[in-house]
């Protein structure tokens, strides 16, 4: 079957960048540093606790460990997503890729999406193996099978995405360690909001507090925070599906909403500000 004639010029721009980078030495060190840590958390899953005299179930502990790998897995590919799409465009203009390749017949947004789908499917596959060892690792030990692991694996792929657009906008407009640390930025904030969030709402808090939530009228504080890009909450979202935890209610599926919404904004944004470089 023919491809397309619009998409052809992306998928080979999109292989170029994905070979390019796996050949960078900060993504082979990344992949190696994480292999490691997965080696050492392997002996966490032989379930084998005692608390004041009483074994602990096995199952329950591999489900814990199981999330702390996750998480730090996650966070750890969203830093590389960073690192690595900071200086795309940089490193194609200074060796001269940029304006040999759309010197050709291709048109700039197929340029830039051949270097987002590229870059984003090179950290699929990298994330995705990543949580397949655990996911290994966790049948064979204890032969306790959860497929739930690798489904919430692909639901951050979104997180990525939004990283991979993110980082690649803000290389336009600033220097690439800026653009790195704006987005990090961006992951922290929300991660300490969303912290703040649940304690400030939980009933102990309201206990301390002596008042109760008022559900009338929203705050300026309450609007940045439902606005603000709900990374972590996406990859919370994600985490809740090892164990079965699944969502209680619609809106915690809000975070993924949020995010995808940005990706299509900052995309677009994207597509319009590589319209208006100048191609050296």
């Amino acid at each position: 079957m023919k491809m397309p004639q619009p998409l052809s010029p992306i998928i080979r721009i999109a292989k170029y960048t994905l070979t390019d980078e796996v050949r960078q030495k900060s993504f082979m060190v990344m992949f190696v540093m994480c292999a490691i840590f997965i080696f050492l958390v392997r002996g966490c899953y032989h379930g084998d606790y005692m608390v004041n005299g009483q074994e602990l179930e096995a199952g329950k502990i591999v489900i814990i460990v199981s999330k702390i790998t996750f998480h730090v897995i996650a966070f750890g590919v969203m830093f590389l997503a960073a690192l690595l799409s900071m200086r795309v465009f940089r490193r194609d203009r200074d060796d001269g890729t940029q304006s040999s390749i759309l010197s050709k017949p291709i048109n700039r947004w197929q340029y830039v999406a051949g270097k987002i789908l590229g870059l984003w499917v090179l950290l699929i596959i990298f994330m995705f193996i990543l949580h397949g060892i655990v996911f290994v690792i966790t049948s064979i030990n204890l032969k306790i099978v959860m497929p739930e692991y690798l489904i919430a694996s692909l639901l951050c792929f979104f997180n990525l995405l939004f990283v991979v657009i993110a980082v690649l906008l803000l290389s336009l407009m600033m220097p690439d360690i800026a653009a790195l640390l704006c987005v990090m930025g961006i992951g922290i904030f929300g991660s300490v909001a969303d912290g703040i969030f649940a304690m400030s709402h939980s009933p102990m808090a309201q206990t301390m507090m002596q008042q109760p939530h008022s559900q009338s009228g929203l705050t300026f504080w309450d609007v940045v925070y439902y606005l603000w890009p709900k990374l972590s909450g996406a990859q919370w979202f994600a985490s809740s599906f090892i164990g079965n935890e699944g969502f209680r209610e619609l809106g915690s599926i809000y975070p993924i909403i949020n995010v995808l919404i940005y990706c299509l904004i900052l995309g677009a944004l994207l597509f319009w500000r590589f319209r208006n470089e100048d191609i050296i």
